[in-house]
């Protein structure tokens, strides 16, 4: 169903009451819409919604002075106009004067105050937003040990001031649309002039521009209108709360998405290792950020293929499993009814509802049902001989080994694709689990984030942006930003920093 063409734009009338009568017409039924007429020389009509602005302000800064100015004992004998309201009495720093009925309402309906006088086809805009707001906390979703802890808001302008209390410099850029008929979404483009590849810039602004919506009430929104391949169970896009890595991607050469009511920021392009990558590899030292990122992807393998291998080895490669630990397997599956297979399938269908039920349960209970069901569920199931043992420590180690992909929904993808090669397991051995590794790989590799390749700087193979892919080096000597993301200014640190007791010697004498 296409969306409804765009509203007329009507032209302010110099006569107030016909402007009234216009705008009444249009918020008929609003009952937040407020008219509040003044009466003097001349007559001043003042129109905001009630309970997104800030009222003691409107009194003192507004109120106050015009009323004391249009007294008929007023000192002042000018009549009021628009100019003496923007210059003389309305003690608001951000005034702007439109002259449509149309930008009067988008402006009464983003939080703003309007201002209307009698004989004058212009109005006043006021910034007075006072709307209630959540204070900055720590992000729930990406908790840090060690780094900052304050997070992305609901509110747009707070988390833009977040980014720039981090980057004080006038090359940061934002800049601003809307988006959506409906629910007029203010959204921001961010990015470091100088450092952004300029064709990733402009595919990003054209991308956004094509977007035809009627509402936006989360960033999720405009994610799916601007990745390359819908279908794909790779993320392309990257989100997050944090506004430290928000900053760190705008130094790559990135640019951000900033949405109003959503504290998830959107970061393009992103990539495969981006993924695996948690924020405390950037606080910690680089010697145990390594070490870490080894076993978090010696994890991440194991979630991945697990109980596939458990499947198929167990089904149709016997002979490549000791002997003990498969006189082991047999005795502990003896009376259970279901194929190895249907048994695994099984368990792991049980073990992702109860992680989606502990998500959705308050918090309060949640984690205390995922975790009570699961030894429950799982010790009465062996006892009762349903299933055997080992799924079930197959299955536990496959769940926490997930928990350890930093972000959700890269984790998700994997928790999505464990299926598919279970099937595979299943039905082929181990040569469905190669096949099925090799059309993931395939996809992978013919995957794209905004023109740069997925797999990068792997594959295409960058050299110098290996340093922070299977190992984080020393930030001393990464020298160089990622040569796909960033644009002419590829220099991120000046060579010869490297720590040296000698060189300390030196400086002190």
């Amino acid at each position: 169903m296409p969306l409804p063409e765009e509203e007329q734009i009507v032209a302010l009338s110099t006569e107030l009451a016909s402007n009234e009568t216009k705008l009444r017409d249009t918020f008929r039924g609003c009952s937040d819409i407020n008219f509040r007429p003044i009466s003097g020389n001349p007559s001043v009509l003042l129109l905001y919604t009630d309970g997104l602005i800030d009222s003691k302000t409107l009194d003192q800064a507004v109120l106050m002075p015009i009323l004391y100015h249009a007294a008929p004992a007023s000192p002042s004998a000018a009549p009021i106009s628009c100019q003496i309201i923007q210059e003389q009495l309305v003690a608001i720093a951000q005034l702007q004067t439109v002259t449509t009925i149309n930008d009067v309402m988008e402006g009464v309906l983003k939080a703003n105050i309007a201002l209307l006088v009698d004989g004058e086809n212009q109005a006043v805009i006021a910034d007075l937003k006072g709307f209630e707001k959540r204070a900055v906390e720590e992000p729930a979703a990406e908790v840090s040990v060690r780094g900052p802890r304050d997070g992305f808001t609901e509110n747009l302008r707070i988390n833009t001031g977040l980014i720039r209390r981090r980057l004080r410099s006038p090359k940061l850029k934002m800049e601003s649309l809307t988006i959506g008929q409906l629910t007029q979404t203010d959204v921001v483009i961010t990015y470091i002039e100088g450092v952004v590849s300029n064709t990733i810039l402009e595919e990003v602004r054209n991308r956004i521009s094509r977007i035809q919506i009627d509402g936006v009430l989360e960033s999720g929104f405009i994610e799916e209108f601007i990745e390359d391949v819908t279908w794909s169970p790779f993320p392309q896009i990257q989100n997050t709360e944090r506004p430290d890595i928000v900053c760190a991607s705008l130094l790559e050469g990135k640019v951000a998405i900033i949405v109003d009511n959503t504290p998830f920021a959107l970061i393009v392009p992103m990539t495969f290792w981006i993924g695996l990558q948690a924020v405390e590899d950037y606080y910690e030292r680089s010697i145990y950020t390594t070490f870490v990122r080894f076993i978090r992807y010696s994890l991440f393998n194991i979630a991945l293929l697990l109980p596939s291998l458990y499947v198929a080895l167990s089904t149709f490669h016997q002979q490549l499993i000791p002997m003990n630990l498969l006189i082991s397997i047999a005795n502990s599956r003896e009376g259970v009814p279901f194929p190895t297979f249907v048994e695994t399938l099984l368990m792991e269908f049980m073990f992702e509802g109860l992680r989606e039920a502990g998500i959705r349960m308050p918090k309060a209970v949640g984690s205390a049902v995922s975790i009570v069901g699961a030894l429950v569920i799982g010790q009465a199931a062996v006892q009762a001989g349903i299933v055997s043992a080992p799924v079930v420590i197959i299955v536990a180690t496959t769940g926490i080994a997930s928990f350890a992909i930093p972000r959700y929904n890269f984790g998700t993808a994997y928790r999505l694709l464990r299926f598919p090669l279970l099937i595979l397991s299943g039905v082929l051995g181990l040569y469905g689990i190669i096949g099925g590794l090799f059309l993931m790989i395939i996809h992978l590799l013919g995957l794209r984030s905004f023109g740069v390749p997925y797999m990068s700087p792997v594959v295409p193979q960058i050299p110098l942006s290996l340093k922070d892919v299977f190992i984080r080096a020393p930030r001393w000597s990464m020298n160089q930003r990622p040569a796909l993301f960033s644009g002419g200014n590829k220099t991120r640190i000046p060579k010869g920093q490297q720590p040296s007791p000698n060189k300390g010697e030196a400086n002190d004498e």
